[in-house]
């Protein structure tokens, strides 16, 4: 039977020193890929929160990656168009994807432009089948935490998490944008590799729910990432910990950079 591995919680004074080391996670996971198995199949998130890992990203680890053998997908999106604000995609581009060497082709934007969302779920699952295979299996999957404990685009009491069979399914979520779509919690948790990204005093309470309380995913969904025969690692700041007790807490970080050890 499969393993499923404890996370690890790298706590960082502030989102700065928190995405820098999360940037250089990444850029050491995608390495690792492609050293490994010749290619790299990412998920990125959206959401506030990462954008600066991306620029960061760009800035530190631009030359650092062979992003010709990086393929780019999302976790989730909200139905509008590419170039709509509000688009994961067009964050992405901004922030990393058009300040670094990667071909066009390796970019799979979910497709928003298409009438139906649920006819959109279904390319973007196909299109997920024929780079990945039969089963899917990121190598690294990006994501945010919301402060009601959502992750990608499957919210609490949502359809989504019930959800078993299907890759990439169409939500409706609490608040606007309210069409998207989204991974399902199954094809996360088949990730070599998931990163969560947490920062700020809202998030306190999601962040320890989700790892202190029981798995809920009807109630909490990101208490349901628990990847199987991968590894979790949660990168969060001083605010988002606050309600952490010491033995959440670890030290270490691939940038040698400012996480503390909490005293219980």
């Amino acid at each position: 039977m499969a393993a499923v591995l404890t996370p690890e919680v790298r706590v960082f004074p502030d989102l700065e020193a928190l995405s820098r080391a999360a940037a250089s996670g990444v850029a050491a996971a995608l390495r690792s890929a492609v050293e490994t198995r010749g290619s790299c199949a990412v998920a990125l998130a959206g959401g506030r929160t990462p954008r600066r890992v991306y620029e960061v990203l760009a800035e530190s680890h631009g030359t650092e990656v062979r992003w010709d053998r990086v393929h780019i997908f999302w976790g989730d999106e909200r139905y509008v168009p590419p170039d709509d604000p509000q688009s994961n995609y067009r964050l992405a581009r901004e922030a990393l994807l058009d300040r670094v060497p990667i071909p066009a082709a390796n970019v799979h934007r979910m497709p928003t432009e298409r009438s139906s969302p649920a006819s959109a779920a279904r390319r973007y699952e196909a299109l997920l089948r024929r780079h990945l295979g039969p089963r899917p299996r990121f190598d690294l999957v990006l994501l945010g935490l919301g402060a009601d404990g959502h992750v990608a685009s499957v919210f609490p009491g949502s359809p989504a998490v019930a959800e078993e069979r299907r890759w990439v399914i169409a939500v409706e979520a609490p608040a606007g944008p309210r069409r998207r779509l989204t991974l399902t919690l199954p094809t996360i948790n088949r990730a070599a590799r998931v990163f969560i990204i947490v920062a700020g005093p809202q998030k306190a309470a999601a962040l320890a729910r989700a790892l202190m309380g029981p798995v809920d995913p009807w109630r909490h969904p990101a208490s349901a990432v628990r990847p199987v025969d991968g590894s979790l690692v949660w990168w969060t700041d001083e605010a988002a910990a606050a309600r952490l007790p010491g033995r959440h807490r670890h030290e270490g970080t691939p940038a040698g950079g400012a996480a503390r050890r909490r005293g219980p």
